[in-house]
């Protein structure tokens, strides 16, 4: 398990070396192409050292990778959640560095970039389908009730975020929720209530897939905990793994994580309900609230 900006720079790397030998060109030739010394490209593309979004598109360049949706999801590769990232890629999280980790700036940077996530939650909804009043309850209990104007920002961050399930090409995604997500009141009776009624309008666009897990499945392999599978327009070897922990993120990159996470979600799916009868099990408890 690596820290997130490790995970981006050995995958931006790795793509890196795959469009140069595309190209036909030796490491050597890419770095005279460019004016540099051959042990800096090298550096890249084995991730062990960081890159400017500027030194990407030149080798984009000579690579002569001219498509705009490749050429954006790499440049996002180069960590924008980097507070020294001077002349980075900056998305509308940029504004917001002092407030937020670095974690959560780079979770931010790749769910912006992502084309589908698969998620898992057994506690609390997921933070892209969440009302302003969950949200501020969900922060106030995290943060043990910090100043007003703290709890407000990351509100307004986190009410940001769910722009991607908007637009031309919105985020596919897939939730798989635990009873107990629906059952636990969180803030109030009143915010919980709205919370369910926002879940089922939610649920009625046709790029999110909600999945109920009732308490009657009895055990299950999400009982470890939740997770997030992030997948990538154009390249499957940039899909990672999240995994939150109370003061910090892992991010999962290896292949038979990959497969073991991603086979765990569909076994989770084959045991929850049906997106339909979820729906109707979540307005079941709504006209119950």
């Amino acid at each position: 398990m690596r820290y997130g900006p490790a995970v981006r720079r050995r995958k931006l790397g790795a793509e890196l070396r795959r469009q140069r030998e595309l190209t036909g060109m030796t490491s050597r030739e890419a770095a005279c192409a460019v004016g540099w010394h051959q042990s800096k490209v090298s550096r890249i593309e084995t991730g062990s050292s960081g890159v400017k979004p500027a030194d990407v598109a030149r080798l984009l360049d000579v690579y002569r990778v001219s498509d705009p949706e490749l050429r954006a999801l790499l440049g996002a590769l180069c960590g924008v959640g980097s507070r020294d990232a001077e002349g980075s890629r900056r998305g509308w999280w940029y504004a917001y560095r002092d407030l937020l980790p670095s974690a959560y700036l780079d979770f931010i940077s790749l769910e912006s970039e992502a084309s589908r996530a698969r998620t898992l939650e057994t506690t609390v909804v997921p933070g892209l389908l969440q009302t302003p009043d969950y949200a501020r309850a969900v922060t106030r209990a995290a943060l043990g009730d910090p100043p007003a104007r703290q709890v407000e920002e990351l509100v307004r961050v986190r009410l940001a975020r769910q722009a991607v399930l908007g637009g031309e090409r919105p985020l596919e995604l897939c939730a798989v929720l635990d009873e107990a997500v629906l059952r636990h009141e969180v803030g109030s009776a009143e915010v919980m209530a709205g919370q369910l009624r926002h879940l089922l309008e939610r649920g009625s666009l046709p790029h999110v897939r909600l999945h109920v897990l009732p308490f009657t499945s009895g055990n299950h392999i999400g009982i470890t905990g939740p997770f997030v599978i992030f997948s990538f327009p154009r390249i499957a070897d940039l899909d990672v793994v999240v995994l939150d922990h109370l003061t910090s993120s892992l991010y999962l990159e290896r292949k038979e994580d990959l497969r073991a996470y991603a086979s765990a979600f569909t076994t989770l799916r084959a045991h929850a309900l049906s997106h339909e009868k979820s729906l109707e099990y979540i307005a079941g408890i709504s006209d119950g609230a």
